[in-house]
């Protein structure tokens, strides 16, 4: 198989499609990366308040809750696809409170994957196919944030992570 490399991602050509990926180096443990990740109270800290409320095992229901407006609301849904603690975590994402059709073609995935290496962990992050789901255009735009992507998140993940 072909593959060509996207900051450290090995994508095979035939599935290069719309996606934003970012990565980050962070000075810690891939452990301490990972509960960054998995845990409620770590992702509150840098998801925007949204806490993740799954039993983390594949094809179970993944959910992203938070409180808008003194009402607790699903801000984001999807599944758990794969998972290696430590090492990767694919999960399935969409916008309830959207107009998009709740259909399994409309759903992104999101990718992170951990490197350790002496001490240090490589996070990189993957989002989409934009190109397969309806308004995907649209969608990548809003969450590609003028180049941002998920930049300021993995900021924070780093942050959490080296002070923790």
């Amino acid at each position: 198989m072909n593959l060509k490399t996207e900051n450290n991602f090995k994508i095979p050509k035939s599935m290069s499609g719309l996606f934003i990926r970012n990565t980050i180096q962070i000075q810690a443990a891939a452990q301490k990366v990972w509960d960054a990740l998995v845990n409620p109270e770590k992702t509150q800290i840098y998801m925007y308040g949204c806490k993740t409320v799954s039993d983390w095992k594949v094809g179970s229901q993944l959910l992203w809750k938070g409180t808008y407006e003194d009402q607790e609301m699903i801000f984001v849904s999807g599944h758990v696809i794969e998972i290696e603690p430590t090492q990767k975590l694919v999960y399935s994402v969409f916008d309830p409170n959207g107009t998009i059709e709740d259909l399994p073609q409309n759903y992104l995935h999101v990718t992170y994957q951990l490197f350790e290496n002496n001490g240090i962990t490589t996070l990189n992050v993957s989002q989409g196919d934009y190109e397969t789901v309806a308004e995907g255009e649209r969608r990548y735009q809003e969450s590609f944030n003028n180049g941002e992507g998920w930049h300021p998140i993995l900021i924070q993940i780093k942050q959490l992570v080296e002070e923790d």
